[in-house]
């Protein structure tokens, strides 16, 4: 019963967060830019919005976990799927912002979608120095016309970042350079976006037992 409910926490969870995460890295990409223009033209620094350092970081930590919980149980709504819809409508239209959302979007589905076939295995891979492995997905086979040899076969492994699984690292490795991993491309993403506390439970002795 325990396990159970910890299972529709965790599904609820990220769902919300699956839901939003484009959207909200869209985002963040562009007040990011904008900072950065303000920075340069300090007239602008008075028309950002109010900063939040004075709230408690506790208080809005728990504030962003139960929004994404929220947005995790309304998404299985049918409601909420058209408006997503349109608000997705919306930003599609905009020129600049369109090739932005579009290409995290689709990055964040393939690698939370099974169905997609653009991520082809979860990976270790000795990055960025002998003896550190990190977690990769491999996205391909590197043509030879641009590979760095042409002897050996190059495979294209995507090294995502944490907690933003959307930014990261394109290296090329060789077929004896993948290390497999038992782990499916759902159950990697959590543990990367959690920061490594979030396990796959067939990995994890219960405890109770």
């Amino acid at each position: 019963m325990k396990n159970k409910f910890l299972n529709t926490l965790k599904s609820l969870f990220f769902s919300g967060l699956f839901t939003i995460l484009p959207i909200v890295l869209t985002i963040y990409l562009f007040l990011f830019t904008f900072r950065l223009l303000a920075h340069w033209f300090k007239p602008l620094q008075y028309i950002t919005p109010v900063s939040l350092q004075y709230l408690s970081p506790y208080a809005e930590f728990v504030f962003v976990l139960a929004f994404i919980f929220a947005i995790g149980i309304i998404s299985k709504l049918f409601i909420l799927k058209g408006i997503i819809h349109w608000l997705e409508s919306l930003v599609m239209r905009i020129p600049l912002v369109r090739p932005v959302y579009h290409g995290i979007k689709q990055l964040v589905h393939a690698l939370t979608h099974s169905d997609k076939v653009s991520i082809q295995q979860v990976v270790y891979v000795e990055f960025p120095r002998k003896g550190v492995y990190t977690l990769g997905f491999v996205t391909g086979v590197l043509p030879s016309e641009i590979a760095p040899s042409t002897e050996e076969v190059f495979h294209t492994v995507f090294i995502p970042t944490t907690p933003t699984p959307t930014t990261g690292y394109l290296i090329s490795v060789t077929e004896k350079e993948l290390i497999k991993c038992s782990m499916n491309r759902q159950e990697a993403m959590a543990l990367v976006i959690s920061g490594g506390i979030i396990h796959p439970d067939k990995f994890v002795q219960d405890k109770e037992l």
